[in-house]
C-alpha cells in the first residue's frame, strides 16, 4: 500500500528560527564518521524502540 508524504515548505516549519539548522548540526556531530551503508545496523533497533513506545502509548489510553 502506497502512502503519500507531505512536507512543509522550507522555512515554514513553525519552529524557532535556527532550530532546524542546530538540530541537523547536532545530528551530524553525533553521527560522526558513520558510513551511510552502516545505518542498516542501527535502523532495526530504532524501529523496535519506536514500536515498543507506540505500544506503550496505546496501553495508556
Amino acid at each position: 500500500m502506497a502512502t503519500s508524504v507531505t512536507t512543509k515548505a522550507p522555512g515554514n516549519s513553525g519552529a524557532a528560527p535556527g532550530f532546524e539548522a542546530t538540530l541537523w548540526a547536532t545530528a551530524d556531530k553525533l553521527r560522526g564518521n558513520l558510513n551511510p551503508a552502516e545505518y542498516k545496523h542501527v535502523v532495526p533497533g530504532l524501529n523496535f524502540l519506536k514500536y515498543i513506545s507506540d505500544a506503550d502509548d496505546r496501553d495508556e489510553e
